[in-house]
């Protein structure tokens, strides 16, 4: 009997320690930061809405939200169309331009050891409530905040309030939660000069101030929030290296005066000098991310010899590798930021990989192929490079929620520390 009773107690023992910290996690991941600050000020209850996190079902070590694989997902995992958003650019408008199937569209990525919920606006514009956002890179870069934009479109929609009518810059403001979306195109990073201004589109020579950033994004990043740093594709052209105003070295440049240092020089260097400026940048206080290389998907010839990218499915990661040159770079990226994120821990400047390599390898039949192209645009050649909207690429999206997510996690059980 008494064995019985001993068991029992101990049973209920163990629910209750069960229960009490069940419920210490929904206080750490429910409660808004303002409640965690020690004050004794009101907190605004009717700005507040139940959103704010969205926490996954594996906080361990164990989880890595970038490797895993995409899954099928009949419903599909797009929440807008081309019809609901406007900011969609015919390049990447695959549904306006008649892309036949919708497979697609049909699949969701699924980490390895948790799970990655699906985008949600709400969520997303509370967690930036206040705060403001640039994007700087290229063409890639624009195309995932133009998912973003659609994305949050499902609940509110922006006011343009950029101050040139180019829209390789441009900025949105979303009134009702004080949120500032920004895109500055600076496919280089670093201050780039055309040789030929009317020369051929591609393969144009570039004279490029690895040492110097390009102050359309560097003079005016000063005061935002959070920065998305990407470049990729454009390196592939031929450069002209400058350092400290002087020529250090080319890439296909075709000079016998001037030493071959490669793209993987100029890379390096040019993602050197935008962290760089960013950490010494002196009002600077916000939080850097890296988004990865996007590998590109030409199948049976390269992109102007014929190149095309068919697919209808994704494959697997046995099936498709980075290509040599890909890779490369993107380990490039990867010690680069490692190096400025030791140096930001020294400053308090947070640098975050956002990692989309691994994810989009799997994906050629993301991409607009020849569903797709501006008015002027040679259609003759096919985009296996942008991807579609919608599309694979809005996962991107819910990479960045989610690292702003665990952020926003990790300062909540700081201030509650800070308030023991």
């Amino acid at each position: 009997m008494m064995v019985h009773l001993f068991a029992k107690n101990q049973q209920l023992k163990y629910t209750t320690i069960k229960v009490v910290l069940a419920l210490a996690v929904i206080f750490i991941f429910t409660v808004p930061l303002y409640l965690l600050t020690c004050t004794s000020s009101s907190p605004p209850w009717l700005s507040f809405t139940n959103h704010i996190l969205n926490p996954m079902i594996n906080f361990g070590n164990s989880c890595n939200i970038f490797r895993g694989k995409w899954i099928y997902y009949p419903n599909g995992a797009n929440s807008y169309t081309n019809l609901t958003c406007s900011e969609i650019f015919d390049q990447q408008n695959c549904m306006k331009f008649g892309r036949p199937d919708s497979e697609y569209l049909k699949w969701r990525w699924k980490p390895t050891n948790c799970e990655l919920p699906l985008f949600n606006p709400v969520q997303f514009l509370e967690l930036v409530r206040g705060k403001s956002m640039a994007f700087v890179g290229d063409s890639l870069g624009r195309n995932q905040m133009q998912s973003l934009l659609c994305l949050l479109a499902t609940v509110v929609y922006p006011k343009d309030v950029s101050s040139a009518a180019d829209r390789k810059f441009k900025r949105w403001l979303y009134m009702s939660y004080n949120f500032t979306l920004a895109s500055f195109w600076s496919p280089y990073l670093v201050k780039a000069i055309e040789t030929e201004p009317n020369g051929p589109i591609y393969d144009r020579l570039m004279n490029l101030y690895l040492d110097e950033a390009n102050p359309e994004w560097a003079g005016e990043i000063e005061t935002f929030d959070y920065v998305i740093i990407s470049a990729g594709r454009w390196f592939f052209g031929p450069q002209i290296f400058y350092e400290n105003r002087q020529v250090v070295g080319c890439h296909l440049c075709h000079r016998n005066d001037i030493e071959n240092l490669t793209m993987f020089y100029g890379y390096r260097r040019a993602f050197r000098t935008s962290f760089r400026t960013l950490l010494t940048l002196e009002k600077f206080k916000g939080m850097t991310f890296l988004r990865t290389l996007s590998p590109a998907h030409f199948e049976k010839g390269e992109w102007n010899k014929g190149g095309q990218c068919t697919r209808t499915w994704p494959v697997s990661k046995l099936e498709m590798k980075l290509a040599e040159a890909d890779l490369k770079l993107y380990w490039t990226q990867l010690e680069e930021l490692n190096e400025a994120e030791k140096e930001g821990n020294e400053k308090g400047l947070k640098f975050k990989l956002m990692d989309v390599t691994e994810a989009m390898v799997m994906r050629p039949d993301g991409h607009p192929n020849h569903f797709g192209h501006g008015a002027d645009e040679n259609v003759t050649i096919a985009d296996c490079v942008h991807w579609c909207l919608p599309g694979p690429i809005d996962t991107w999206n819910a990479f960045l929620l989610h690292v702003e997510e665990d952020n926003a996690r990790k300062l909540r059980m700081r201030m509650i520390e800070n308030c023991e």
